[in-house]
């Protein structure tokens, strides 16, 4: 039944200019369409170009079951909600209602924006600040939605943003005065009644941990339950399921006590000093943890006696305010949401001091002004698969990287899946006339010192001819940093650095430009769709394997042991196997595309496990000899000069 909607001729051919239907993207859709019918878990590993979205949007409207759709990342949830599904829903006749729902920290919440716009006329009001808040105001009076993504006045990375939305800990609920205008309420009403909503895996699985201690629930009950780009799951599934106290938390609890004192309880001048005590508790415990970018085992680090001092400090620091705060009750819906915050707080930090309990792992993360304490079980498969067993219903997990070397048990394995089905779809793309893979002879050795200077004098040749339109993909900030430094040193194109401005901003003006480097990290490995000879060199400084002192790493390869398995093997290569699948998905993202992919790590041709990684990518034409890459890219590049002629 469902391919008839696919056919030539069919609903999608006559109202989608140009479509032509895949077969892969057929078979796709019917497995999709099998799945909801017989409510059954299905894993369908999709090649780009396979599309997907297509395969699963139709038969989910067709069946006209209550459907979530979660995706990986607040870009792709607007994409679509906005472009995607109106388009299926016309093609299909579909009239069903389809709802848009985010984090709570997405969307303006009134009561912080008014008790701000309060704060910021007193003796140290920061002027900027009020300038941002009385914009916002402006835009607060004419928005539907209430979602900072569609207010065009205030950047999205603005540190007032903070300070205007809610979330878990300072949500005063039907507490609220302005809880009848609430945007997160109208949001969420709008999800319960709605047909299908389109939410993120943040959300969802945030979800899910609050369904799991009793409490109320963000998402709406549904019979289909479709996560794109799935790989992702187990690794956010793992942040929720645990639990985390950061300085940030912290400082805003202080923040808002600080507010209560001058605008509700002026009277109690000992809530300005707890407030201060805590903020400048959680300040120093960030010093004593040492530099920023740096994840640590907590479970060590506590035992240390200057962190053991601050963390009495901080102990003492909450139990101060959880004390004072309730000296407060009553006098302000503000600061009896803060010794609700306080209470809860001061026993996660309880939590976390006992680091005795087996199961977890304990670890911490340091930014420039922040620090988190985390604790992450050493598995969430019980708890995933507790939770598909309450629910019930259609399960359908897809993305274009779940399988390594054909083989889906790392993936399900970790969510405790037992899919009915579960297959791969090849990619539609001509890979072996569309690209050509090197992995250049005579490379320094990985984590070799002076690897990035010799990278350099390697490849600059190479992204100078291609006149850049080039992304080099590297495994750490570090190696950002060295390559971007030694390639401005010596080429005349632009050199584009991620984390010198927004990563929106980057691609672009690496788009504008059109003879750009692009030197990137994690963010730029997946999620970026780059079409056509603006971008036709990938480079991959080596394989992206995690680093062995990663906190989460080392708690799966212990889980691992546990159950008398090899965690090189079942562990670090199908992480490292999918991450890079990720980075060379970049390359080739439409049938005319046409480009190089560079990866620059022996171990791909010396190693035995090698094999693993190539057996996983598609079937690209191989080389180890850079010249031929010129040549391969000067080819490209003289036949579109022809094509433009």
């Amino acid at each position: 039944m469902i391919e008839k909607f696919f056919a030539a001729g069919g609903a999608l051919d006559k109202a989608i200019p140009g479509f032509q239907a895949r077969q892969p993207q057929i078979d796709m859709a019917k497995a999709v369409d099998s799945a909801i019918n017989e409510q059954t878990q299905l894993v369908v590993e999709a090649g780009t170009g396979t599309g997907k979205t297509f395969a699963y949007v139709v038969p989910a409207l067709v069946r006209g079951k209550k459907t979530i759709i979660s995706t990986g990342s607040k870009n792709l949830q607007e994409q679509l909600f906005h472009r995607d599904l109106p388009l299926m829903a016309d093609a299909l006749g579909f009239t069903g209602r389809v709802s848009l729902l985010k984090g709570r920290s997405n969307y303006l919440c009134h009561d912080r924006l008014s008790r701000q716009i309060t704060e910021s006329h007193g003796q140290y009001a920061d002027p900027t600040l009020l300038t941002q808040l009385v914009k916002i105001r402006t835009w607060s009076s004419a928005t539907k939605t209430g979602d900072l993504g569609e207010c065009e006045t205030i950047a999205e990375d603005s540190p007032v943003i903070p300070m205007i939305t809610s979330n878990n800990d300072n949500c005063l609920g039907r507490e609220c005065p302005s809880y009848d205008d609430c945007f997160v309420v109208r949001a969420r009403r709008k999800a319960m009644e709605a047909d299908v909503v389109v939410v993120n895996h943040h959300l969802f699985l945030a979800d899910l941990a609050i369904k799991e201690t009793g409490f109320g629930e963000l998402i709406p009950e549904a019979e289909v339950f479709i996560f794109d780009e799935a790989h992702q799951m187990p690794d956010i599934a793992s942040q929720y399921f645990g639990q985390s106290l950061s300085s940030r938390q912290l400082q805003e609890l202080a923040k808002d006590i600080e507010i209560g004192y001058r605008t509700e309880a002026k009277d109690m001048r000992q809530l300005q000093k707890m407030a201060d005590r805590l903020s400048q508790a959680a300040a120093e415990m960030r010093i004593v943890l040492g530099e920023p970018g740096f994840r640590g085992n907590w479970r060590d680090a506590s035992s240390n006696p200057a962190i053991q001092r601050e963390l009495v400090r901080l102990s003492d620091a909450l139990e101060l305010a959880h004390e004072v705060l309730k000296l407060a009750l009553g006098r302000s819906q503000l600061l009896d949401a803060a010794f609700e915050r306080a209470t809860l707080l001061k026993a996660r930090l309880e939590r976390l001091a006992d680091t005795s309990i087996t199961g977890y792992s304990y670890w911490y993360e340091c930014t420039p002004r922040h620090f988190s304490l985390n604790i992450t079980p050493l598995s969430v498969a019980d708890k995933f698969r507790e939770q598909m067993q309450q629910q019930q219903g259609a399960w359908i997990f897809t993305s274009a990287t779940l399988a390594v070397d054909d083989d889906f048990g790392h993936f399900s394995h970790r969510l405790g899946l037992e899919p009915k089905q579960q297959f791969s779809l090849e990619s539609p793309f001509d890979y072996a006339s569309q690209a050509l893979l090197c992995v250049p002879r005579f490379l320094p050795e990985p984590n070799s010192f002076g690897i990035a200077d010799k990278l350099v004098e390697m490849l600059a040749p190479i992204i100078e001819h291609n006149q850049g339109r080039c992304f080099f993909l590297c495994t750490s900030h570090q190696m950002v940093r060295d390559l971007a430094e030694g390639f401005r040193a010596v080429l005349d194109i632009p050199v584009l650095v991620q984390g010198e401005t927004t990563k929106q901003r980057l691609l672009a003006e690496y788009l504008e430009r059109g003879n750009a480097l692009l030197v990137a990290t994690g963010a730029f490995w997946e999620g970026i769709d780059v079409r056509g000879q603006a971008l036709s060199c990938v480079i991959i400084d080596k394989l992206p394997f995690t680093a062995p002192d990663d906190p989460l790493l080392k708690a799966r390869i212990e889980d691992c042991r546990l159950r008398g398995g090899d965690p090189f093997a079942q562990v670090q290569i199908p992480d490292a196997v999918i991450t890079l699948k990720q980075g060379v998905g970049r390359l080739i993202r439409d049938k005319k595309d046409k480009g190089v992919l560079v990866i620059c790590d022996n171990r791909l041709v010396t190693r035995p496990y090698g094999a693993v990684f190539l057996r996983s990518l598609p079937s690209i034409p191989r080389t180890r000899d850079v010249a031929g890459v010129g040549q391969f890219l000067s080819a490209i590049n003289d036949l579109d000069c022809t094509e433009v002629k």
